[in-house]
């Protein structure tokens, strides 16, 4: 048996790692000295495809065929607001595919998200190939704790596009945990929090942590938000000024908007250290009268708190459910770990440690520490290391529609997996011969803002008064997400039963083709490309260079 990588598919950068000879985890490192490879991806007009630090590289040149971002398009549909936003700004296009799933458009083709990231693990699979000495197709992939399944199995999907057996699936928050070592630390019972606030994603998880076993009692968070919000805010500003200042619309223009989102990123960074940074973009674009905008801006810390200030209080909502739901007070977690490179904004530590009491922990590379926690995990399942043991929970309600739109929830959020949950519905109609039961996935209320998993059937009813038939609702879910249903008339006994499996978006016989069209294809290995020049980022002391009813029976 090959070894089991761990991968973590970030939005901004992705990291594979594996365990020593020694069981410790250990990110693996590709021939260009890279720690993490960025999840940017680039077709060239012949095809060529490039990923990683090249495909960014070309986001200037060719912006309208590097895409970047992938991670929060994957398993999302097209009309959803945070996606709206997305594709408003961003120089490639966003399309609908023929189910309503966000899809991206290159060079007139439209290709799925998955396909993108199959891209970008084909990329990491090839620097643990190329680290190890052999080949390895096995690999648990990360994901956001707060992913619903229809992601969850986008993700798979990718998985099996790029040539990897995904063999398990793992929330980041409780990759960062493992990674943090916590379950090495003795002293019984420790509860803890990890902060995951990444560039695309934020997760917040609360766990128990006892002898190796990792309890989840309560997961949160925001799978729109991320540093690349924090980014978006000074690319309005900045789009904003320019037209106030010259009358141009740079989201008009491609490369002028690859090149801001590049400076505003890098300002950011630098931010993140230093009280000032100043963008300097010659030559953005043209005025009207076709003279050269070079535009230059200074920006204080200050200013981009001001500007994000929203987005910090929505880290707030998520933290403080997740609390309820564990059923305890912030002070009694005993740590907090942060993980996600946007963690790194003073301001958000700040935010952690006024919530939730206490200074939070940050002895791990936050760009590092899921892959290493995956690693650790692909460890356990391959059976070269034993130390620890995970039980999850269900990340969002699961139910069904009742009336016109409302949403009745059968399994609560956070039930801890496998799971199996009952309850009994009456009917509504005098001789009511059948009902049709639609099982929903979200947190909302009004069942059209959630995810329709399925239906189920039941027909043959027992005739009677309205309110006199009864049918009992039963759901199990699995360790890996599996939904079974089975609707029962307790009087007749008759019963219908429905498997149903998390769909990505993408049919079995889509990833076929997919798979068989990429081993159709040329491989090529892409000439070496200059670096795209005028952009540059300085702070005062340095400079950097261009750089999201009745019954209830829970076991």
């Amino acid at each position: 048996m090959t070894r089991i990588i761990g991968i973590d598919l970030g939005t901004t950068n992705s990291c594979v790692a594996v365990l020593d000879d020694k069981q410790h985890p250990d990110t693996l490192v590709g021939a260009d000295g890279e720690r993490t490879t960025p999840s940017w991806v680039s077709w060239a007009a012949s095809g060529q495809v490039t990923v990683g630090t090249r495909a960014r590289r070309q986001a200037v040149t060719n912006p309208s065929a590097t895409v970047y971002g992938v991670k929060r398009l994957i398993g999302r549909k097209v009309n959803a607001e945070d996606v709206a936003w997305f594709a408003r700004l961003a120089p490639f296009r966003i399309v609908a595919a023929p189910n309503g799933d966000a899809w991206v458009r290159v060079h007139g083709q439209p290709i799925s998200p998955q396909e993108v990231a199959a891209h970008i693990l084909r990329r990491v699979k090839q620097v643990a190939d190329e680290s190890l000495g052999e080949p390895v197709t096995r690999c648990v992939v990360t994901v956001p704790a707060y992913f619903d399944d229809q992601q969850r199995q986008a993700t798979r999907d990718a998985g099996m596009i790029a040539g990897l057996d995904v063999v398990r699936l793992l929330n980041e928050p409780t990759a960062a945990a493992l990674a943090y070592g916590i379950h090495r630390h003795g002293g019984g019972r420790r509860l803890i929090g990890v902060f995951d606030l990444g560039g695309g994603t934020f997760d917040i998880s609360i766990m128990s942590v006892d002898n190796g076993i990792f309890e989840v009692l309560a997961t949160g968070g925001d799978s729109a938000l991320g540093g690349e919000d924090w980014d978006r805010r000074l690319v309005e500003r900045i789009v904003d000024e320019v037209f106030d200042q010259y009358r141009v619309d740079l989201t008009g223009i491609p490369m002028a908007m690859s090149r801001l989102r590049e400076a505003c990123e890098t300002a950011k960074k630098a931010l993140s250290t230093e009280p000032e940074a100043v963008i300097q973009l010659p030559f953005l674009a043209n005025d009207g009268s076709g003279a050269p905008i070079n535009f230059e801006r200074t920006l204080t810390r200050d200013q981009v708190e001001g500007l994000t200030k929203d987005l910090m209080t929505r880290l707030e909502a998520p933290c403080q459910r997740a609390l309820d739901d564990a059923d305890l007070e912030p002070g009694e977690l005993e740590e907090i770990l942060l993980v996600g490179g946007m963690t790194r904004w003073p301001a958000v530590e700040k935010f952690v440690e006024k919530f939730f009491r206490k200074k939070p922990s940050k002895g791990v590379n936050p760009d590092e520490a899921v892959a290493l926690g995956a690693a650790q995990y692909a460890g356990i399942l391959a059976g070269e290391s034993n130390d620890a043991a995970l039980l999850d929970v269900t990340p969002h309600d699961i139910g069904i529609k009742v009336g016109d739109s409302q949403f009745a929830v059968v399994l609560p959020r956070n039930s801890m997996l496998p799971v199996r949950a009952r309850r009994l519905f009456a009917t509504t109609n005098e001789n009511q011969k059948f009902v049709s039961i639609e099982l929903y996935q979200g947190d909302s209320q009004d069942v059209s803002k959630n995810r329709k998993l399925g239906q189920v059937v039941l027909d043959d009813l027992t005739p009677g008064p309205a309110g006199s038939t009864r049918v009992e609702l039963v759901i199990t879910v699995d360790v890996e997400s599996i939904l079974s249903v089975t609707a029962r008339e307790p009087k007749s006994g008759k019963e219908a039963s429905v498997t149903i499996r998390p769909s990505g978006g993408l049919s079995q016989r889509e990833i076929v083709e997919i798979i068989n069209r990429r081993r159709q294809e040329a491989s090529s290995q892409p000439a070496p490309e200059a670096l795209s020049g005028g952009v540059r980022v300085t702070t005062r002391e340095h400079s950097v260079h261009s750089l999201k009813p009745p019954t209830d029976d829970k076991k």
